[in-house]
This record gives C-alpha cells, sequence and structure tokens, in this order.
C-alpha cells in the first residue's frame, strides 16, 4: 500500500441560469474529482490523507486533525 499523502479540498463554485432564474451553488472536491460533502469540510477542516489500495481498489480518505471543528 502506498504511502497516503496530504491533500487540500477544493471549493468549486458556479452559477446556473434555468428558466431565467440564476442559481448560486458551491461544493468541494478532492483530486481525482472525489465529492466531498460541505458537513465534512465544516466539521473536519479541508486538509485530509488520501491513500489508494490498488489491490483491493480502495481510496481510504482520512481528515488531517482529528479535532473536531466547533
Amino acid at each position: 500500500m502506498p504511502k497516503p499523502r496530504t491533500v487540500e479540498a477544493r471549493r468549486i463554485m458556479g452559477k446556473k441560469v434555468v428558466k431565467g432564474k440564476v442559481y448560486h451553488y458551491e461544493y468541494y472536491t478532492l483530486p481525482m474529482n472525489i465529492y466531498v460533502p460541505k458537513s465534512m469540510i465544516e466539521k473536519f477542516g479541508s486538509h485530509y490523507e488520501l491513500s489508494l489500495d490498488y489491490e483491493r481498489g480502495y481510496i481510504l480518505i482520512r481528515p488531517k486533525k482529528a479535532e473536531f471543528k466547533k
């Protein structure tokens, strides 16, 4: 199993026009376009450890800090 690497979540902001009305949205992704829910970013922050296990086909994502944000 390769050494885990430290990654940072990117904040993606966008807008969409539907029937003349403009909607704004935001979401967070890690490298490899892995979606991270906003609640995880609020709870653990934006730094994570990413491990890939090619033999089993697993992607393991752990928060860099074990402490919770309040």
